[in-house]
């Protein structure tokens, strides 16, 4: 089992930027591949960015490429998402996620979720 704590969530206008954390217990960090999704209420649940097991890959959706950066400490058992150039059209539940070892766009194959950190963007 891996249990995920996301934090770093907050209020920011259009233009800051954030970054949000997640922290894992429990198996192996370095075992998993990580990723960032992101909701608002009504919505399905959106890719955002992954980085693969040892990170040499990574994945972003195509509206935050050259905005956020995903990358990893496995020393510190975390995965990072800095936020750049924030929009209002950000604004979602930020959630984090392990499982497998590749770099993945599909929420389905991921295994482990952590319960979110809110962003909020305003204009």
């Amino acid at each position: 089992q891996v249990q995920l704590v996301e934090s770093g969530g907050g209020l920011v206008q259009a233009g800051e930027s954030l970054r949000l954390s997640c922290v894992a217990s429990g198996r192996t960090f370095s075992n998993y591949a990580m990723g960032w999704f992101r909701q608002v209420p009504g919505k399905e649940r959106e890719f955002v960015a992954a980085v693969s097991n040892i990170g040499r890959t990574t994945a972003y959706q195509d509206s935050v490429k050259g905005r956020f950066t995903i990358s990893g400490d496995n020393a510190k058992n975390t995965v990072y998402l800095q936020m750049n150039s924030l929009k209002p059209e950000d604004t979602a539940v930020y959630h984090c996620a392990a499982g497998g070892m590749t770099a993945k766009m599909v929420r389905g194959e991921y295994d482990y979720w952590g319960q979110g950190t809110q962003v909020t963007v305003s204009s």
